[in-house]
């Protein structure tokens, strides 16, 4: 991406949609660090590569956490973004991750139902009996796909967009991502990076309803590099 820093690789674009790689670290939008954040990033870009005049519109239609890195979606239109944010409160936006979690989960597969409530004074999540005010149904199902170094790489389809709703679930059983400095516990090593990956995004395209997939693979460093996997690769399927 132009005109950008840190780069973003674009893997789609056209007159409705833009779907990019969000490098590690850096916030979905503004925050109270002031960072350069996606929505800031992305509209500079097409401001200079389109060469459009006055403010750019971009419709946020999902987020990831700061120090989750992947493949995200955007809109360029209104009516694309309308359908979009339907799209993903109908759970019509098929959304998968690959992650690394200390120990081993019970089951090799299934289904890890919680309930989540978000503390906006600390910006944590906590799960809390069904029922209580305020909180919120989070549904995902995983697979272990490894073990290595009392480590399990695990792919996980997101059913619901909780805020830190993988990092919370998986801390909930036990198995807490590796280098996860909030939910991480004694496990976390300071300054690592989580590893978690945004790693696929399946989507009906919200004018012309074709179906569409991008994916984007982990970076080649530790613990990814534990497992010798095929890599996939970041673009268009």
């Amino acid at each position: 991406m132009a005109g950008a820093s840190p780069p973003i690789p674009v893997l789609y674009e056209d007159n409705h949609v833009i779907v990019v790689v969000k490098p590690p670290n850096v916030p979905t939008q503004e925050d109270d660090s002031h960072d350069p954040d996606m929505l800031t990033l992305i509209k500079a870009d097409l401001k200079v590569r389109h060469h459009k005049p006055g403010n750019v519109f971009l419709g946020l239609v999902h987020r990831l956490d700061r120090p989750v890195g992947g493949v995200m979606v955007f809109a360029k239109t209104s009516k694309a973004a309308s359908r979009l944010s339907d799209a993903v409160r109908t759970r019509d936006i098929h959304k998968q991750y690959t992650a690394i979690v200390h120990g081993k989960p019970k089951e090799p597969q299934g289904r890890l139902k919680h309930h989540l409530l978000k503390d906006a004074k600390t910006n944590t999540v906590a799960v809390v009996p069904a029922g209580k005010p305020g909180a919120k149904e989070a549904l995902l199902d995983y697979s272990v796909t490894g073990h290595a170094d009392g480590l399990s790489r695990v792919q996980i389809e997101l059913h619901t967009g909780r805020p830190h709703q993988i990092r919370v679930q998986f801390a909930a059983i036990g198995c807490p991502l590796v280098g996860d400095q909030r939910y991480g516990g004694q496990h976390a090593a300071p300054g690592q990076q989580i590893a978690l990956w945004s790693t696929e995004l399946g989507f009906a395209h919200p004018v012309t309803k074709e179906a569409l997939r991008f994916t984007s693979a982990p970076p080649r460093s530790y613990p990814w590099m534990l497992w010798d996997v095929t890599r996939m690769p970041s673009g268009i399927l």
